[in-house]
This record gives structure tokens, C-alpha cells and sequence, in this order.
């Protein structure tokens, strides 16, 4: 009877050592678990707009994923600030700054960590939000204030009107071609007038203007000098409109020597006349006699008609012979290039 209690008594004690062994791993590994991840918070009540600074920890440096936090269920809690995840003496620091601008009693959401491919699941928090007290014994109460209109930037019309961008551009696309295009196209035609055709009917419309016939003679000598000094600087290239009248007519003279052009001295005399002339009536107030101003015209046409360079023209058998020559020419370098 002794010995059977004995091993009874045997048996008892080894099973309350290994329950007690058991209860011991049970709890180490139940506090291991727990005390890889854990959260800090420097406060859990605060004032409306106020900061609350979260800290979420991590004893394991490995395998570790950060989710986005997860915020109240009313969405009344706001993230200001999420900083990066920080190392700090072998653990894991995930930081947030938070706040809330309603008061009430808001629940963090436990949030999930994952560590090592397993789950982790933090603890709630509650926050309560209070509001702010006013005095109004003490604090002084002002009047509310009347709507205040925001002036319109280029965003809200191009927001509001944006449908008569199409209309601007084709107002734009026509004003282009009626005004801008058509005028460049009258000065391109203007430009290929020969100068000796549009100094002819400048003269032409000069002479319709009757100018010197209504005492206007000063106007009638610049608008006459005007299209003789115009037409000798575009076909001579010289400074013409410039120049004095002594200088133009030395130009002349060098050019027509240097160059051949065969321009006679009539035609320059007649030429120094009519600048001369000119010259006294607009600076000296001269005042010429019809038989002279018509005479003056008539110079202006026959300067024109001496100023004229007309371009040399080889003879018929020249053009021939220069023909034959360059086909000629071309039959050797084809049959050197065969």
C-alpha cells in the first residue's frame, strides 16, 4: 500500500513540474510575442488643433512592413506628419504627428505590423478631444463679419469660360489674315516693283495731289526730292536719303567712274540743279516761278531715265556660240564620267 502511494506521489510531482515548465515557455513566448511591437503616445487628451506625437516600436530589425495608419472610423483624427522609420539602439521607430479640430472621444484602430511574414496587431488607443474654454467676461466678442468676395484669378475663367477659348482663336486667326496678312502681302508686291516703275508712279500720284498749284511748293520739292533720292539709293545703293546734296552728287560721280556707268553729265548737272533747288525752297523759303517747278518736273523724269542702269545684252551669234560651247562642254564631261 506504501509503495503505491509513493509512486503515486511520484507521478503527481512530475506532472506539476512539467505543467509548471510548460506554463513557463506558454508565458515567455507570450511575452516575447508581445514585446516585439509596441505603441507610445506622449498624451491622450488634448484641445482642439492641438498635437498628439504616436510612436509605433519594433525590437526586430528584420522583415518588418509599416502599413498606412489607420484613423478613427468618423475620420476625425488627421495625420499632419508621417516621418520615416528611424533605427534607435537596434529598434524600429515609426513616428506620426496627429491632431483633430472636433472635440469627442475617438478610438485609434489597433494597426497591423507585419514582422517576419507573421501578423502583428498593436493595441487601441482612445483620445478624447476637448474644446476650448472662453471667458466671455474677460474675452471681448466682435460682430460677425460679411461675406468676403475672392477676386476671379485667370484659373476661374479659364475654368468658367473656358468654351470661348474657340472663339478667340478664330477671331484671332482672322484678324491675323485680314490685317497682318494681306499687309505683308501688299508690301511683298510693293517690293517687287522694279524702283525705276515705282518711282514713275509716285510721280504720277505726286502730280494728282496738285501741290505746288495750291501754294503747297515747299511740300511738292520734299515729295519730289524724296522719289529722286529713294529710287538713286535702291538702284544705285547709295545712301541717298541721307546724304547732303553736295555729297550724293560726288557719290554719283565716284560710282559712276569706278563702276562704268556710263551716266552722263547732263544728267548729273541736272540732278545737282534740282537738289539745289530744293534745298532753297524748304530752307531758304524760295519761292520759284511755275515755268520753273514744271522745268524741275520735267528734270525729275529725265534723271530717272539717265539713273537707269540697264543691264548689257550679248548679241545672237555671242549667245550662240556661248550655247554651243556649254553643250559641248557637258557631251566631254559625260563621256569622261562613262
Amino acid at each position: 500500500m506504501n509503495r503505491t502511494n509513493n509512486i503515486l506521489y511520484k507521478n503527481a510531482v512530475k506532472l506539476c513540474i512539467s505543467s509548471v515548465y510548460l506554463c513557463v515557455i506558454i508565458f515567455l513566448f507570450t511575452l516575447n510575442t508581445t514585446a516585439q511591437v509596441s505603441v507610445q503616445t506622449d498624451t491622450t487628451k488634448i484641445r482642439i488643433g492641438e498635437q498628439i506625437n504616436l510612436k509605433y516600436i519594433v525590437d526586430n530589425q528584420e522583415n518588418v512592413q509599416f502599413p498606412k495608419i489607420t484613423l478613427d472610423s468618423l475620420k476625425k483624427m488627421e495625420v499632419i506628419k508621417s516621418f520615416d522609420v528611424d533605427t534607435v539602439n537596434n529598434k524600429l521607430i515609426k513616428k506620426y504627428v496627429l491632431t483633430s479640430f472636433d472635440s469627442g472621444r475617438y478610438e485609434l484602430p489597433k494597426q497591423l505590423i507585419r514582422l517576419k511574414n507573421k501578423v502583428h496587431y498593436t493595441k487601441p488607443i482612445i483620445f478624447n478631444v476637448g474644446t476650448i474654454a472662453v471667458d466671455t467676461t474677460k474675452q471681448k466678442l466682435f460682430a460677425i463679419k460679411s461675406v468676403q468676395y475672392q477676386k476671379y484669378t485667370i484659373k476661374d475663367y479659364a475654368k468658367n469660360y473656358w468654351y470661348l477659348l474657340p472663339i478667340l482663336l478664330i477671331l484671332a486667326a482672322l484678324i491675323w489674315y485680314f490685317f497682318i496678312r494681306k499687309k505683308e502681302t501688299e508690301e511683298e508686291k510693293i517690293a517687287k516693283i522694279p524702283p525705276f516703275e515705282m518711282a514713275i508712279q509716285k510721280l504720277a500720284d505726286l502730280d494728282k495731289k496738285l501741290l505746288w498749284q495750291n501754294n503747297k511748293t515747299k511740300e511738292y520739292y520734299s515729295e519730289l526730292t524724296d522719289i529722286i533720292r529713294t529710287y538713286i539709293e535702291k538702284e544705285l545703293k547709295v545712301p541717298a536719303l541721307e546724304s547732303t546734296t553736295n555729297e550724293l552728287v560726288n557719290d554719283i560721280k565716284r560710282i559712276n567712274n569706278t563702276n562704268n556707268l556710263d551716266i552722263s553729265n547732263k544728267i548729273i548737272l541736272k540732278l545737282k540743279d534740282l537738289l539745289k533747288e530744293a534745298d532753297l525752297v524748304k530752307f531758304a523759303k524760295s519761292k520759284p516761278y511755275a515755268t520753273e517747278i514744271e522745268m524741275h518736273r520735267n528734270y525729275a523724269n529725265t534723271i530717272l531715265d539717265g539713273l537707269k542702269i540697264v543691264e548689257e545684252e550679248f548679241p545672237e551669234e555671242i549667245k550662240d556660240e556661248t550655247e554651243l560651247k556649254n553643250n559641248s562642254d557637258n557631251e566631254k564631261n559625260i563621256e569622261n564620267a562613262e
